[in-house]
């Protein structure tokens, strides 16, 4: 690790330098921030661009700007999506802070524009595998019973497919839900699916942007392979007291916003929870009466601005789910705060520092009052310290770099019995406890007017630390011995480097062509046996016995504009290694396990495949057509007999569609169509008989697949009459899910064949039919 204190301390240096006030003689700067003009919230990435030098700079996560030019009469252009272009006319002679607020387009408009933000970045940025959505954009596409989900509009961009129907947890080029860094305000979230994953736990009138990357991961990002999800909340309206919500099919949510006191100080509070509950006892059925299922979610934030220089905000989410049938009950959540600090050092150097919670548990058991009560409870606690910096040094370059530093504290699983005559022993799962460092400096660098670099590098870190037991295993993976280790003693360390390169060409007015190699470190693994993430899934840390996955990526992509920008096209190859992946031995036992990393085996892996997209605006037919031809395997010592296989989420073929129309001023309508090839999946191919038992016999892993997956959903909007000075306005959404009636399967069980004794058969178990739902969207 001493090289990471090494780097540290330079890049501690660095920041001094930066921020001492002996600067050489240079160019006037122009900085400030880009907010939205009715609420002041913000704007991630507008473009801020002088046309007399052609130079150009984007705002940074917090809206904040700097663009150093030379002294005279300049025209600054700044556009974002969504928002009329601000232009304006200054004379610059020194150093200028200019806060933009730039106006929404008419709310009609915006209804139905709902292209993909990717547009502009495809053109302009080194980044390959980027998605920007907006909640727009969210709200239009059909959804399952009317819940809006960003999750599931993910799921139909290039790349990106749900893990199975229904599920919340996806998978990127390949590659495990658990590879995917699910961000909300920077904090952690390890589950991110209610009602067992058919519903993300994002509530879309809370949430101001969305970010996906999956090919060119930011160096500030590290700590998994696949993708970063990075969503944003709002951080309230600066001008009115302001809010929305809807009454939906299963649930109800309601958000509000404005200012406390004066326009420094703004707050967001929003809400959601089903009722299904609510009307469970007025069942025919004594037993369907008796259960409970419900799930919810709170998200509040509250932000004050000092001055130009200083802003504190204060954000935070709980969410849970609670199930219960019989004597028995399962709950389930995730709890986030975070606290940040925007410090304007200069018109050169901005930084943010962050202090971040993340917590997810569960907990199961059983009341009947019998002996074989039980409570089983898990935990997964996180607290983070980041330090992020901006530096623009001048036009042609934007470095951004810092530091972080994440506690883990596992807890796998506590069970014990809750009656006075219990027949259950005590188990507690020994503690985990382990650091994960991290150290950055990447530079955005214009090369003339067509050519943009970017290149960083990332060090990461990761200790194991007491209180803990590390296990001793032989060749056969069985257990030969245990040592403890005291509170806070580093047991084991691993660092490696992560370097981020990219390249964008602008060889045509309307083409470009990128370049990006990305090199990721995983830390942190979870132990489930199924494609879809359930709550009892196990996360698990590396260790002496279990090295950290390393992927290394590479892409290059083509993006074109036709028919006037109406059209986007774009298409993106890509190739990924993987070292130290992870599988599981057949028959493992995941449950309760103090010896897990036995059960562990460890190789090899591959994806690599091409992602067509086309966004487009047409005649006011708009939306997107995606497809995704690809191939993810493994290999893996002492499975499959040492032979390469299929990952699960290997989807040969994966097609998307999504077009809205505007009918009319107060109607529109919209529809989605998915296919994919079915995942492949483990079947029985025989059987024997042992001491009276069956005992199947499996085919080689993933041989076989289940059948092709394909649904359509349709929606149709009806807003409200438009009339002037009305506070109030609200909309009707009828949607459609898997219009069509086909019966996906979700999984396949063999059973017993009454009718050919001694035979088996296939039973296919499918989720949904057709699904109506009708919601009423309300703002004012």
């Amino acid at each position: 690790m001493k090289y990471l204190y090494s780097l540290l301390l330079l890049l501690c240096s660095g920041i001094a330098l930066f921020g001492s006030n002996i600067e050489p003689k240079r160019d006037p700067v122009v900085s400030g921030y880009v907010k939205d003009a009715e609420t002041g919230e913000t704007l991630i990435g507008a473009s801020v661009y002088c046309k007399e030098e052609g130079k150009g700079a984007a705002s940074n996560l917090y809206g904040f700007f700097s663009i150093s030019l030379p002294p005279g009469q300049k025209i600054i252009t700044v556009s974002f999506m969504g928002y009329k272009t601000y232009e304006k006319s200054i004379s610059l002679e020194s150093d200028l802070n200019l806060n933009i607020l730039l106006e929404p387009v008419s709310a009609q408009l915006e209804e139905v524009s709902i292209v993909a933000d990717g547009t502009k970045i495809n053109l302009d940025e080194p980044l390959t595998g980027m998605q920007r959505i907006n909640a727009t954009m969210i709200k239009e596409v059909p959804a399952l019973m009317g819940e809006i989900d960003p999750v599931k509009v993910l799921q139909l961009m290039p790349g990106i497919s749900a893990a199975s129907e229904g599920s919340s947890g996806f998978s990127v080029r390949g590659g495990n839900p658990d590879q995917n860094l699910i961000v909300l305000d920077e904090a952690i979230v390890y589950n991110a699916g209610h009602l067992m994953g058919f519903f993300s736990v994002f509530n879309n009138d809370a949430l101001r942007d969305v970010n996906i990357y999956k090919g060119d991961i930011p160096a500030r990002s590290g700590g998994r392979l696949a993708s970063l999800l990075d969503i944003r909340m709002k951080d309230g309206n600066n001008g009115k007291l302001s809010g929305k919500g809807g009454i939906g099919t299963i649930s109800s949510r309601l958000t509000l916003e404005g200012p406390v006191l004066s326009e420094k100080t703004t707050f967001l509070l929003a809400g959601r929870r089903t009722y299904a509950d609510i009307f469970l006892p007025f069942a025919k059925e004594e037993q369907v009466r008796d259960a409970g299922l419900y799930f919810y979610d709170l998200n509040a934030k509250i932000s004050h601005t000092f001055s130009d220089h200083d802003r504190i905000y204060l954000s935070a989410y709980g969410g849970r789910d609670y199930f219960r049938a019989s004597d028995s009950e399962l709950a389930f959540g995730n709890q986030t705060a975070t606290l940040r600090w925007n410090h304007l050092f200069s018109s050169r150097l901005f930084g943010n520092l962050s202090l971040i919670y993340s917590n997810y548990n569960y907990s199961l058991g059983s009341e009947a009052g019998e002996a074989d009560d039980f409570e089983w409870k898990s935990r997964l606690q996180n607290l983070a310290f980041k330090a992020d910096f901006n530096y623009y040094p001048n036009p042609n370059h934007s470095v951004s770099f810092g530091v972080q530093s994440i506690t883990h504290s596992i807890l796998p699983a506590h069970v014990k019995g809750t009656n006075e005559n219990t027949v259950f022993n005590e188990l507690r799962l020994p503690k985990s406890n382990a650091r994960e460092l991290g150290i950055y400096a990447e530079n955005l660098h214009q090369v003339g007017a067509r050519l943009t670099l970017r290149y960083g590098l990332r060090v990461s870190g990761f200790q194991n630390v007491g209180k803990g037991i590390r296990h001793y295993y032989d060749e056969n993976y069985e257990v030969t011995g245990s040592k403890e280790y005291k509170m806070g003693e580093v047991f084991n360390s691993y660092w490696g480097l992560e370097p981020r390169l990219g390249a964008s060409w602008l060889f045509y007015p309307h083409s470009s062509v990128k370049a990006a190699y990305t090199r990721t470190f995983q830390y942190m693994h979870l132990a489930s046996n199924s494609r879809s993430t359930t709550p009892l899934d196990v996360w698990f840390p590396s260790s002496p016995n279990v090295k950290p996955q390393v992927s290394d990526q590479i892409s290059l992509g083509f993006y074109r504009h036709v028919y006037s920008n109406q059209l986007e096209a774009g298409v993106e190859v890509f190739y990924k290694e993987l070292q130290n992946s992870i599988d599981f031995k057949d028959y493992a036992e995941l449950l309760l396990n103090e010896y897990l990393e036995g059960e562990l085996r460890f190789g090899s892996g591959r994806a690599y495949g091409l992602e067509f997209s086309a966004n487009f605006d047409i005649d006011g037919w708009n939306g997107w057509l995606s497809y995704t031809i690809s191939r993810s395997t493994r290999k893996i010592d002492g499975v499959n007999n040492n032979k390469r296989y299929l990952s699960p989420y290997d989807h040969t073929h994966d097609v998307s569609l999504v077009v809205t129309r505007n009918i009319s001023k107060r109607l529109s309508a919209s529809a989605n169509w998915v296919y994919f090839t079915g995942a492949p999946v483990t079947f029985p191919v025989g059987r024997f008989e042992s001491g009276g038992n069956i005992i199947p016999i499996y085919s080689d892993r993933n041989a076989e697949r289940m059948p092709a997956f394909h649904r359509l959903d349709l929606a149709v909007t009806l807003r409200d009459k438009n009339k002037e000075n009305r506070r109030f306005s609200g909309e009707w959404v009828l949607s459609l899910y898997n219009a069509y009636g086909r019966k996906n399967a979700w999984s396949i069980s063999f059973i017993e064949d009454d009718d050919v004794p001694g035979r088996t058969k296939a039973m296919k178990t499918y989720l949904f039919s057709i699904v109506p739902s009708l919601t009423y969207n309300f703002k004012f």
